[in-house]
């Protein structure tokens, strides 16, 4: 089975118990419209719903970039504070989608996982990455909006809590080795080819156990991490994207130049 977005941004496949995501947009870095997220989440919910299969892998194309996250071009109709939080209760509800899925998820990376693409990838059970890998949220020194507390805490969840104010009080990506070292990636491969490969073993042999129990161990940690990201954010994300930095922040990097920060 292959289903595809109108414009083939976005491909799922299912062979042999194993159903494949690729987010196909890699002249962008495999950064994602609305469209793209919502068809993501479709995905998964086809995935799920399917009693053949029995892993899922979320990967993108191309070796440059797993994803960067949401297309910047996107936020410039932002205006009202419903935008703002429309826009994370709308992510939260896609990466929701990934996390709920019954079967183990992978996500096999290659390239920048940044952005949106880190909380992607932060919602799969496993995460397998290639040498040039690079993790981070930088949006400290590009956009100047924030994380919602939902992916600040799944993101607490694998790193700690330390690690996750360095990465992103310091704007910093994480190289592929210390991505290992920290469990942000559970595997480390050579390249491109490498990659598919053994995500493709891997979700084979997890495809082999018993469904129910990875089932229920996935349905039960995510049930632990829920009851700890009921903190009120609303606060917190008006007051990034509302702001004059945050326009700041757009126009530099849509310029291409360094921004202007003035706290307001």
């Amino acid at each position: 089975m292959t289903t595809e977005t109108p414009d083939q941004t976005l491909l799922l496949t299912v062979e042999d118990g194993i159903a494949r995501i690729t987010i196909n947009r890699p002249e962008a870095r495999n950064a994602f419209t609305f469209e793209m997220y919502e068809k993501l989440a479709e995905a998964c919910e086809t995935a799920n719903a399917d009693s053949s299969v029995r892993a899922l892998i979320i990967t993108g194309a191309g070796d440059r970039a797993f994803s960067a996250g949401t297309d910047i071009s996107l936020f410039r109709a932002f205006q009202k504070p419903e935008d703002a939080i429309g826009y994370e209760s709308f992510m939260e509800r896609v990466l929701s989608a990934i996390e709920t899925c019954r079967v183990p998820t992978i996500a096999a990376i290659a390239g920048a996982c940044t952005g949106g693409g880190g909380a992607i990838a932060a919602c799969c059970d496993l995460r397998i990455g290639t040498v040039n890998a690079k993790f981070g949220i930088p949006i400290a020194r590009t956009l100047g909006n924030c994380l919602s507390v939902a992916n600040l805490a799944r993101l607490s969840a694998l790193i700690g809590v330390a690690r996750v104010k360095h990465m992103i009080l310091t704007a910093r990506l994480i190289e592929a080795d210390e991505a290992l070292a920290i469990g942000l990636l559970n595997e480390v491969v050579p390249d491109r080819v490498a990659l598919d490969a053994r995500a493709t073993e891997l979700a084979a042999e997890i495809a082999s156990f018993a469904p129910l129990t990875l089932r229920a161990t996935k349905e039960g940690l995510r049930r632990v991490l829920a009851a700890k990201r009921q903190a009120d954010d609303q606060d917190l994300i008006l007051m990034c994207y509302m702001s004059e930095d945050f326009r700041e922040g757009m126009a530099a990097f849509l310029a291409k130049r360094k921004p202007d920060w003035s706290g307001r």
